[in-house]
């Protein structure tokens, strides 16, 4: 029964390039056309996977995988997951898997619901990894965002000094400014903001691991008396600043708190303030997670449309100045952590295990191309109270002035 559930969904799917699988029985079917796709081969060695994967074929596929109960020929991890997300982006469900997206779509708020206590769970489940393990396939920064490749020949650790300097230019920082970094990673932003712009900047984070990092990198970097980084919710942040920054954290709030994350800059920033919010978004409609993805990676994970984004910021009274969406950026960003993963993977399999490892580059590869395949993308929303807090064009981007230069070299 399950064997010809999954012969009918795959029958539907993959329409281009071909997959032939062997199933638990022994027997082999192949499906697609042959043309414009990979050719890849699937065997499922467990005979409960055809079920599994009809009920939830991202869970059950990764757990697979990880688990070497469904293999791949030549381990074409890469081929299999390209003829498998664009056939998906191209096809849509079928209907007798519709009522279980459906479902799945309901469950999300509940998987997103992130309180405090939560939050700082669903943090410590990735963040609080081993620190040795990021210094394998990060750049030197550790910038865990997207990176901005001005060209595509450009080095990773160039591309993620680029997206440090394209953001403070669109926090058009002044030297002296109180500066809020919301979500601020190993420190590598609110680090430069102080060095190169002459910020005052309080980080926050829910990651001990991170909180100690950056507070060890801002004392030997000289600068703990312009930048400290402390373990709270960006929800028991006071005071008021100039400029608030959050880059890679607002996919961490989950779609049920999107009025107090709004709520939240907004009481925190200054009449004439200016916020940059960058995060992965969906450039269709709202969708859902995949539930491999929130039990594995990210725990309360959202990639949210713009739609959703900028109503929650249009009811917490916030101006949106500027939208940008960069496209295929971060897709050569994780094909550089993929490469710089494997060139060190035997390094990973000492900290972890073999299972670890296929996890680890599931999830490397799969988001890599969701970003190519299935419309995924990185949004910039510069926001403020005051439609006037920033220029009326992106010059100022583009063609800096004398001053705007001189920011960057005010703590020299």
């Amino acid at each position: 029964m399950w064997i010809m559930a999954l012969d009918r969904l795959l029958a539907h799917l993959m329409k281009r390039g071909r997959l032939r699988v062997t199933f638990p029985d022994g027997s082999t079917r192949s499906y697609g056309d042959g043309q414009g796709g990979p050719d890849v081969g699937l065997t499922l060695d467990d005979p409960s996977l055809p079920r599994k994967i009809v009920l939830s074929p991202d869970m059950a596929v990764g757990e697979g995988y990880m688990d070497g109960r469904l293999t791949i020929e030549d381990d074409d991890l890469y081929g299999f997951l390209s003829l498998a997300i664009s056939n998906i982006a191209a096809q849509g469900q079928p209907w007798f898997r519709r009522p279980l997206e459906g479902l799945k779509s309901l469950m999300q708020r509940i998987d997103q619901f992130n309180p405090v206590a939560r939050a700082q769970a669903n943090v410590a489940h990735h963040y609080d990894l081993s620190g040795e393990l990021y210094d394998l396939f990060l750049d030197a920064d550790r910038q865990y965002s997207c990176a901005y490749f001005r060209s595509p020949d450009m080095t990773l650790e160039d591309a993620q000094e680029a997206k440090k300097h394209h953001i403070a230019g669109k926090l058009l920082i002044e030297p002296g400014m109180r500066v809020l970094d919301v979500g601020c990673g190993w420190g590598g932003m609110g680090l430069t903001l102080a060095r190169d712009y002459g910020a005052h900047v309080t980080g926050v984070t829910l990651s001990r691991e991170q909180h100690a990092m950056a507070n060890a990198r801002a004392e030997a970097a000289g600068l703990s008396d312009k930048v400290t980084f402390k373990l709270m919710d960006y929800r028991h942040v006071t005071g008021q600043f100039d400029r608030i920054v959050s880059v890679g954290m607002f996919e961490h709030v989950g779609q049920p708190h999107y009025n107090a994350y709004f709520d939240t800059i907004h009481r925190l920033l200054a009449p004439k303030g200016v916020a940059l919010i960058h995060t992965i978004g969906r450039a269709g409609p709202p969708g859902a997670t995949s539930p491999w993805i929130t039990k594995y990676i990210f725990p309360g994970g959202y990639c949210p449309a713009m739609s959703e984004t900028l109503a929650a910021i249009e009811r917490n009274n916030l101006v949106t100045a500027d939208v940008e969406v960069w496209r295929m950026h971060y897709a050569q960003t994780l094909r550089h952590w993929h490469d710089r993963f494997m060139a060190n993977i035997d390094k990973v399999r000492a900290l972890y295990d073999d299972r670890f490892c296929r996890m680890w580059r599931y999830y490397l590869i799969a988001s890599e191309l969701t970003f190519r395949l299935n419309d995924q993308v990185v949004f910039q929303f510069q926001l403020s109270p005051d439609q006037r807090a920033v220029p009326l064009t992106r010059d100022y981007l583009y063609h800096p002035t004398d001053t705007d230069m001189g920011h960057r070299q005010v703590a020299e």
